[in-house]
């Protein structure tokens, strides 16, 4: 069964959609390349977000992270994509991204 988001989570989450929402193109290619009953949910999320591509700054962030933990690549682009961009990263598993410098972690749950 689906987690689902608590009430104040839901709240913020139509905050960030009304403002237009800004994710990695690695969230993109995670999103899309789930099966297709999956994939018809996420599509309106992504045509309404702001999509943010791989820059040099974002590809050397990546690769310090990197060298600096074991962390999955797409991971390592996500993580550095925010990063890069001042963004607040939106994840339930905030595991993978402990302690990762200047990276703030927000999980809704």
């Amino acid at each position: 069964m689906a987690e689902k988001l608590p009430e104040d989570g839901l709240n913020f989450m139509d905050e960030i959609i009304d403002k237009g929402p800004i994710i990695s193109v690695i969230t993109q290619i995670e999103l899309l390349g789930q099966s297709k009953v999956k994939t018809d949910k996420f599509i309106p999320f992504i045509q309404a977000s702001r999509i943010l591509g791989l820059s040099e700054n974002v590809v050397s962030r990546t690769i310090a992270i990197r060298k600096s933990r074991s962390i999955k690549i797409p991971d390592a682009i996500i993580a550095a994509t925010a990063i890069e961009n001042d963004l607040v990263l939106i994840t339930h598993n905030v595991s993978d991204f402990y302690k990762l410098q200047n990276l703030s972690v927000l999980d809704l749950y």
